[in-house]
């Protein structure tokens, strides 16, 4: 859609990826990968065009695929705790904690690749609530854009997944919601060329209805 069009979508519940949806963390996201891309012998901007959306395992067989898997769940273990202990420069993106407070009181969860401990990491740093319901990579066999863990996500809050719309920033993250037959709002500038439902730039474009019959009608403003 056009930045400057406004339209709404309507859906039962809403699926919410957190790195760059909810929280900008690319700062740290850049500092903890560009350290491991350059251990590889790999050039950094191609690692980070990469790595948005999945978890670490996967964008390391993406990369380096003649590795075996055990060394890559054993370096992604590794990178997560640094990535938990480093939230400097961690925020909300904007809009986010209107959106999420929109939120409280209808069906939503997260569906994201970080573990438990990096998730709860992030949304504390940027001062965000975290949803009750969550799918994080302890939940899932598979890292997007495998579907597992939007269809699981809507499973948890006991929706068929054309009833949700999940909110994502990634390639990786778009291509999971859309081959678990979900609306996408994309959101922010990686999200733009990638054919979403709707885009937005931030947050801050979108104002959240609860229905009489349930369900929820987004007001998207680009």
């Amino acid at each position: 859609m056009s930045e400057t069009t406004a339209r709404t979508l309507t859906g039962s519940a809403l699926l919410l990826d957190m790195d760059g949806t909810l929280v900008n963390s690319d700062a740290a996201v850049e500092r903890i990968w560009t350290g491991w891309a350059v251990a590889q012998g790999l050039d950094p901007a191609a690692v980070l065009k990469v790595v948005h959306g999945r978890q670490g395992y996967a964008t390391m067989a993406a990369l380096l695929p003649e590795r075996p898997m055990e060394q890559n769940y054993a370096e992604n273990r590794e990178m997560l705790a640094a990535e938990t202990a480093d939230t400097e420069g961690v925020v909300p993106i904007p809009g986010a904690p209107a959106f999420l407070a929109a939120l409280a009181t209808l069906p939503h969860a997260l569906v994201t690749s970080a573990d438990l401990a990096l998730a709860t990491a992030r949304m504390t740093a940027a001062a965000l609530p975290m949803p009750v319901a969550r799918v994080t990579a302890e939940s899932v066999g598979e890292s997007k854009p495998h579907p597992e863990g939007f269809l699981k996500g809507a499973a948890e809050l006991g929706f068929e997944p054309a009833e949700c719309i999940a909110f994502e920033d990634s390639e990786a993250g778009i291509a999971a919601a859309k081959a678990a037959g979900m609306q996408v709002v994309g959101v922010g500038p990686r999200a733009a060329a990638l054919a979403p439902t709707a885009h937005v730039a931030d947050l801050t474009g979108l104002r959240v209805e609860a229905l009489a019959d349930g369900r929820i009608r987004l007001h998207v403003a680009g």
